[in-house]
């Protein structure tokens, strides 16, 4: 939620976001922040403290932090096969998991939870990459949830869907966990010409409604997606949107017809979210839509259309 570069909580960002109407930050770390494989030492004190800042900032504006290991042990959405180990199948990166958490735990043990949530890995892989199981998945997030409640029990927690946030996990239910999915589907629309993703190559200028992989998109595609959430939801599992948005090379007019449908589902179920991101390529401020309609506000440059979308759904 800070602009690239920065290394402090920016007070000008902060009021922005609070100042518009919304109450939600989640703030994607990497683990290397605060240790380092293959020892995995105790959390370097120097970064502890800027978490502390940054908690602090948020909660002088009333915005809720969420933090969220972005890059965990042995495990990263993209470039995993440059970690040492695997957090699913090899014990030092599950040990130094529950460690970092539980540290967490202890630190911000007091600290209300309507002010601090932890979202404990961003974005599981696909079912059998790499042995991924649910199972193993299972595992390790039974086993952290356990060292981070026996030193703070009322700390909410969130974990994301598998498959880069997208399969629900109805297994966990009974746990007590905020459940958190992604709003990226169709990918055709939403990761249009995005480098790091290969299935970005050879796709045609994105419509919508419209095609993707065999599928028709559109409003009720939607909704059929997210059927596996509506259940969780239904069997009393809190669920939210941890992360959505749209690649800045997307047209504009695609873009929102989009944004449209999708945020209305998530308003229908009383569904919070989370943009990703503030300022850049998927931005309120600061991307490169084709046809996109920007105004000066609060000292920023904004997609307008887009902001005002995301005030009228906001639940």
């Amino acid at each position: 939620m800070r602009p690239a570069g920065a290394t402090e909580p920016d007070p000008r960002v902060l009021d922005t976001i609070a100042s518009w109407g919304f109450n939600f930050v989640r703030l994607p770390c990497d683990y290397r922040f605060f240790t380092a494989p293959p020892a995995y030492p105790p959390a370097a004190e120097h970064a502890l403290a800027r978490i502390d800042r940054i908690l602090d900032a948020c909660r002088a504006r009333g915005l809720h932090l969420s933090l969220n290991l972005h890059r965990a042990p042995g495990y990263v959405i993209t470039g995993w096969e440059s970690e040492p180990h695997n957090l699913w199948a090899d014990p030092p990166a599950q040990d130094a998991f529950a460690a970092l958490w539980r540290g967490f735990a202890t630190r911000y043990r007091g600290v209300p939870g309507e002010a601090l949530s932890f979202d404990l890995v961003n974005e599981p892989p696909a079912l059998g990459l790499r042995g991924f199981t649910r199972a193993a998945h299972e595992s390790v997030i039974r086993r952290t949830v356990e060292a981070i409640r026996a030193v703070d029990p009322a700390r909410p927690i969130a974990i994301d869907g598998l498959d880069g946030g997208n399969l629900a996990m109805p297994e966990l239910t009974d746990l007590g966990l905020l459940h958190s999915g992604r709003g990226y589907q169709p990918m055709s629309v939403t990761h249009w010409r995005a480098s790091w993703w290969p299935g970005h190559a050879h796709l045609p200028e994105p419509t919508y409604p419209g095609d993707y992989d065999g599928r028709w998109w559109d409003a009720a595609s939607l909704r059929e997606f997210y059927k596996p959430w509506r259940e969780v939801a239904a069997a009393g599992t809190p669920v939210h949107i941890g992360e959505f948005g749209c690649y800045e090379y997307t047209p504009d007019d695609v873009a929102l017809r989009w944004f449209t449908d999708l945020l209305d589902v998530f308003r229908e179920q009383r569904w919070g979210y989370a943009l990703w991101e503030f300022a850049g390529a998927f931005g309120v401020v600061g991307h490169h839509r084709p046809g996109g309609r920007f105004e000066a506000r609060d000292g920023w440059m904004v997609d307008v259309r887009l902001l005002e979308l995301l005030q009228e759904h906001r639940i």
